[in-house]
């Protein structure tokens, strides 16, 4: 299983019209866009949870995708190494 980060996401893109675009590839397990916590508003990227041959073949044909105007920058995602100590896991986007 994969997570990917999926950046330059349109602020009005829905998880249904995300989980619609990476379907083409393969299953998706899961889309969560990242909302800001104040204003409920999307904070412009998502993670989105794949099998690994599915979410291969997605990051190569949705990275530079025009989604709504805007060209998405889609890699897969880190998990996040310093703090915590929880079970939590948490991804970051790769820089």
């Amino acid at each position: 299983m994969k997570v990917l980060y999926v950046g330059n996401l349109p602020f009005t893109a829905t998880e249904e019209e995300v989980r619609a675009m990476y379907s083409e590839f393969g299953t998706v397990n899961s889309v969560k866009i990242i909302k800001d916590k104040e204003t409920g508003r999307s904070r412009g990227f998502c993670f989105v949870e794949m099998d690994d041959d599915a979410a291969l073949k997605a990051i190569e044909g949705t990275n530079g995708k025009d989604f709504g105007g805007r060209n998405l920058r889609v890699n897969e995602a880190r998990e996040k190494t310093e703090g915590g100590g929880g079970e939590r896991r948490s991804f970051s986007r790769d820089r």
